[in-house]
């Protein structure tokens, strides 16, 4: 068994995309996956499953959202192990930067790195973001209801999907995986 932790992008914010969590928790226990655990309302989900193909399981997820709750929205789905050493290699961290103000990007897709490179971002003063492979970390002190560093600004920029959570959740997660691996 291996354990995983699926991102929904776009799923409860302001009354669209509406998926119960616990809804969703039987639903995934119906694909077979076992210890299915949800992280508040915002499409965060912890499993484990036969198989270590991320990718199938984001496939399965994705047409089971599709079928019981009728939203076709992004399914990022990444081993427990990978979501770890995201947590542990949060560049902005090692300096002391406040962790309340801190988000990582997920990219659902690859992208190139000429979208991200060399590009002036609309960054207000303090303001970091950093890309590290498939994450892009951000530190944000006036919030990220204030930022222009958001996930429109991200895909566009990378013309990928991207989905984006706290600190704190990423952390959540990370945590939550680790106890089924």
């Amino acid at each position: 068994m291996t354990s995983f932790v699926a991102l929904l992008r776009a799923v409860n914010v302001s009354g669209q995309n509406r998926v119960p969590m616990a809804e969703l928790r039987r639903a995934l226990g119906g694909l077979g996956l076992t210890g299915v655990e949800t992280y508040l309302q915002s499409g965060n989900a912890v499993f484990d499953a036969d198989g270590d193909d991320a990718a199938e399981h984001a496939a399965a997820i994705h047409g089971l959202i599709v079928r019981e709750f009728g939203h076709d929205v992004r399914v990022l789905v990444l081993k427990a192990a990978e979501l770890a050493h995201i947590a542990a290699a949060n560049p902005f961290l090692a300096g002391g930067a406040d962790e309340r103000h801190g988000h990582v990007t997920f990219l659902c897709a690859p992208a190139g790195a000429d979208g991200f490179a060399g590009r002036e971002l609309p960054a207000q003063e303090g303001e970091r973001a950093e890309r590290a492979g498939p994450v892009i970390y951000l530190y944000l002190p006036h919030g990220y209801g204030r930022t222009k560093l958001n996930n429109s600004f991200f895909e566009r920029a990378l013309k990928t999907p991207a989905t984006t959570r706290n600190w704190r959740t990423v952390l959540a997660l990370a945590e939550m995986s680790a106890r089924g691996s």
